[in-house]
């Protein structure tokens, strides 16, 4: 029988896939142009307008490739764009970010314990910031500071810091680092749908007219990639982070994000100072293993609300359907007896410090809370718990899909 929990869960897992798909094309082409220019060199008998050539060979065949600055005397008959990576692994994270934390938001993004927001409003809040964020960047880029472009990377950084705090103060842990991760993703797609694509256009046009293209274009286009550039593992980072609580799970997840821009900063020095000169900088591993000391360190520090406060706070709507629901008392004591040893503020299972996935399944309203991820995991099916740590009878699994369903069809 299909309902539309597993519809919806498959419509996900899929997504995630394309997402995760595209978004290795994207990096894939990024990491390997970003190389191949710091490793162009000159060459005796390059044609008029070039600027480099490299030698390459992949796969047992040889490669030549030249790099114009500004464009060649004449357009070529074959050109292809390097564009739709980016455009689609945009498009995907998207839909993701709507059918995880939108549709799904009274879990996965309202935190009752934050801020009293209904979900219309998380979701004004969520799509805006990523709005306004362009916005104010690309403000920013055209500002005169796109003369200066050192002062305009600390300004970017500084803002990222405002961001993953605003987003902590209202978000869940999980949400807050995600949408710091499309906050930052929307401006580098945002970098080439606006400004470098364009330009490109431009160029090619001029080309094919018989001008002369403008240099500025190149110029331009060059601060947007030098960007993109330096925000790429960040913001790899904080897509994996939603699978790691103890990255999302502690008070000090905000500043484990910030921490990890910088990390972004030295790994990527390293390796643009090697591809230009032969050889990087070794000071950069040594920085970057201090910065990762400090954000396990931060990781230590809880950031989930005590039994008591669980206990204590008010339900949100959609806590108390599920609370009410005909049922739930089972329900409850099956979750209780077979998940809370592991799912605990403090875990009781040999092995485990924290709970997994950072879900705690103790209190009513944590079970309420978690009910359609319950429901899934082990009602419909047996991948909770794991066989190897108890085994939970069929008698209270059927309590739980009753209750579940229960609920629904009374909502």
């Amino acid at each position: 029988m299909y309902d539309m929990a597993i519809i919806w869960d498959w419509i996900a897992f899929c997504v995630r896939w394309l997402h995760v798909i595209t978004a290795m094309a994207w990096i894939g082409a990024s990491f390997y142009f970003i190389a191949l220019d710091l490793m162009l060199k000159p060459g005796k008998a390059l044609p008029d307008g070039a600027y480099g050539e490299e030698w390459e060979v992949h796969g047992g065949g040889f490669y030549h490739t030249v790099k114009y600055l500004v464009a060649p005397a004449e357009m070529p008959e074959h050109l292809t764009w390097h564009k739709w990576q980016s455009y689609t692994t945009w498009l995907s994270g998207a839909a993701l970010l709507m059918i995880v934390y939108w549709v799904g938001g009274e879990l996965f993004l309202i935190d009752p314990t934050k801020a009293d927001l209904a979900l219309w409003q998380a979701i004004l809040i969520s799509g805006g910031s990523l709005t306004i964020g362009w916005l104010a960047y690309d403000f920013l880029c055209k500002s005169r500071l796109g003369e200066r472009p050192t002062l305009l990377m600390l300004l970017l950084f500084a803002i990222l810091v405002a961001m993953s705090w605003g987003y902590n103060q209202i978000f869940t842990g999980r949400a807050a680092l995600l949408h710091l991760g499309a906050f930052t993703a929307t401006i580098m797609t945002g970098n080439v749908f606006f400004q470098i694509m364009p330009n490109q256009r431009i160029v090619v046009a001029d080309l094919k007219a018989g001008r002369k293209p403008d240099a500025k274009y190149g110029k331009i286009a060059k601060l947007r990639s030098t960007h993109n550039n330096y925000l790429t593992l960040p913001v790899v980072f904080l897509m994996l982070s939603n699978h790691y609580p103890l990255a999302f799970g502690t008070q000090f997840a905000w500043i484990i994000a910030c921490l990890i821009f910088l990390t972004g900063v030295t790994i990527r020095h390293y390796f643009n100072t090697m591809h230009r000169t032969g050889k990087g900088p070794t000071w950069t591993w040594p920085v970057t293993a201090v910065i990762m000391v400090l954000i396990a360190w931060l990781s230590t520090v809880p950031g989930i609300d005590s039994y008591d406060e669980s206990e204590a706070r008010a339900l949100t709507p959609v806590e108390e359907k599920f609370a009410s629901a005909e049922g739930f008392e089972d329900a409850y004591f099956a979750v209780v007896g077979n998940c809370s040893m592991c799912h605990g503020r403090e875990p009781s299972w040999d092995g485990l410090h924290w709970p997994p996935k950072g879900v705690v399944l103790e209190t009513e309203a944590d079970v309420a809370r978690h009910a359609e991820q319950i429901y899934m995991q082990a009602g419909r099916t047996h991948s909770m718990p794991p066989p190897n740590a108890i085994q939970m009878d069929e008698d209270a699994r059927r309590q739980i899909v009753t209750w579940y369903r229960g609920a629904k069809m009374g909502g």
